[in-house]
């Protein structure tokens, strides 16, 4: 998943927990932080060369994701812990942070309680931060997944994720997208991975009060696919509406537009995090 890309992996302990990640680039850190995904943070690949462009761009592996070792409960208390241990280690400055999906909700509430660490939040595509009902059809999918990881349940599940799976793949000539996925099924195998999944998405789709979230004071951005099964873009919406939040939209796409449309969520990033045309993005 990661040939060809100039990074650098290592592993470091944070929190007590042995920690897999990549760094590169040079500039003003900027971290980005993985949903809840077997396969942690390989999966920023399509957007990691550009965005190394004009910043350190750290990835880490989600404790119990990916490669890196599980804490016995992974809550909001024990992620600032690690976090706040990653950007020490990690960021000579207080770092930008993208924070997709269901580790959205962790990242809200750590920067409701330290934004002074970092400079900016960017929420993509998170349930936490509004009134949230899983969708049966995901439900399905993924414990479907959970129980029997094999190829035919991941297609199943990507095909919810993505607006348009089919296209993806034909655009897929290097293989990258099938690496991913095999990868992903591995992970899903293991015991400690499937304990780490079930517990976010049993506790990070759960509203984090409005008050709460009224106490993150930096600048924060909304960034949402138009065709979003997993999380409706309404639901971003509201949240736009009621915090004055801005929201970028990638028109056709799913859950996963970093993938599926890598240029046009580029574009859709804040300008000081990447500066880029915007005729693609819609609001």
């Amino acid at each position: 998943m990661l040939t060809g890309l100039p990074v650098a992996e290592r592993r470091i302990r944070l929190a007590g927990a042995s920690t897999s990640l990549l760094e590169v680039g040079d500039g003003p850190p900027l971290v980005l932080l993985h949903g809840a995904i077997e396969s942690g943070g390989a999966y920023w690949a399509p957007v990691v060369e550009r965005l190394a462009e004009s910043h350190r761009v750290v990835i880490p592996d989600v404790p119990g994701l990916g490669e890196s070792e599980p804490f016995a409960r992974l809550d909001t208390d024990r992620f600032a812990e690690w976090f706040r241990a990653l950007i020490e280690a990690t960021c000579d400055n207080p770092p930008a942070l993208i924070a997709h999906s269901l580790m959205g909700a962790l990242s809200a509430r750590y920067a409701a309680r330290e934004g002074g660490t970092l400079t900016r939040l960017v929420i993509y595509a998170a349930p936490a931060i509004g009134p949230y009902r899983i969708p049966l059809g995901l439900a399905i999918r993924a414990m479907m997944f959970d129980l029997r990881p094999s190829e035919k349940n991941a297609d199943r599940f990507d095909r919810f994720a993505f607006f348009d799976f089919d296209a993806a793949r034909r655009r897929d000539h290097d293989g990258w997208l099938e690496a991913w996925s095999s990868y992903a099924r591995e992970r899903a195998r293991v015991p400690h991975v499937k304990r780490t999944m079930r517990w976010l998405i049993k506790n990070c789709t759960k509203e984090i009060p409005e008050a709460e979230l009224r106490r993150i004071k930096i600048p924060t951005t909304l960034i949402w696919g138009s065709h979003d099964r997993f999380v409706r873009l309404t639901h971003g919406e509201r949240a736009s509406v009621r915090h004055g939040w801005p929201l970028w939209v990638i028109d056709k796409a799913g859950h996963v537009p970093h993938i599926e449309r890598p240029v046009a969520f580029l574009n859709a990033l804040p300008a000081d995090i990447a500066t880029g045309r915007r005729e693609e993005v819609k609001r």
